[in-house]
């Protein structure tokens, strides 16, 4: 794996590429962040973007969603699909916030990820981008940019989180994660785009398996045109027959 120094510049150099990385994460508080994370799992967010708005202006803090009936709160989220599960979880989510929290969305890894629905990624995504305490969201984009580049090791994201932690001071972690996860999503794809990646030297993946393919293509061929030979005239393309009639 890379080394602090080279995970940190490799992470700023990201950062230059996608800056801004986390205004797609523009929702007002806490708790319609968490709502909304749990709405994305296994979905797009231009569905969670379109199922929102409504759903807030009716459920706007957790002591009215704890109180929301299934069947009407399956039937304002059924475009994000596995609606009856997200249900489900949404409600035992801010039941347990009304509860055990006084309705607010809790400053703490362990005590988010007791919610119903809430697992680390996105105790993570709101404690980093909502609650100010750093936290390093570890998706598949995620996973994909560390392993090409080499700032990381697996396919496990807890461990993965830990790696680049380790490595990174934690004002960078949600920098981290935002940086990545963009530049998994336009550049560095399951078929990645290495001419328009910004850290490509420093990458494994294209040293060791782009860069390699590209060395084993053989040269293009090159054409070479005849030339007339002398006092032939070049015939007149129009008047070229190509089939009888």
């Amino acid at each position: 794996m890379k080394s602090p120094d080279s995970t940190r510049r490799i992470i700023e150099m990201l950062a230059e590429q996608h800056p801004n990385a986390d205004t797609e994460l523009h929702y007002r508080n806490a708790f319609e962040l968490l709502v909304a994370t749990i709405l994305s799992a296994q979905s797009t967010d231009v569905r969670v973007n379109m199922v929102t708005p409504a759903l807030f202006a009716k459920y706007p803090d957790a002591p009215a969603l704890s109180r929301a009936k299934p069947s009407a709160l399956e039937k304002q989220i059924v475009s994000t699909g596995f609606f009856r599960q997200k249900s489900k979880a949404l409600l035992g989510m801010a039941q347990a916030l009304v509860a055990e929290h006084g309705g607010q969305v809790p400053p703490s890894m362990d005590a988010l990820t007791r919610l119903p629905g809430v697992g680390r990624k996105t105790a993570n995504v709101v404690l980093g981008h909502a609650l100010g305490v750093p936290g390093l969201p570890v998706d598949r984009h995620v996973l994909r940019v560390s392993n090409r580049i080499g700032i990381a090791e697996g396919d496990d994201p807890v461990k993965v989180e830990a790696q680049i932690t380790r490595a990174l001071p934690p004002a960078m972690w949600t920098l981290a994660s935002d940086v990545q996860i963009l530049h998994g999503r336009r550049v560095c794809r399951p078929k990645p785009l290495c001419q328009a990646c910004s850290v490509r030297d420093d990458c494994d993946y294209y040293a060791h398996v782009v860069a390699k393919e590209e060395d084993r293509k053989p040269p293009a061929k090159k054409t070479t045109k005849t030339k007339p030979q002398a006092g032939a005239k070049a015939r007149d393309p129009r008047r070229v027959r190509t089939s009888a009639r």
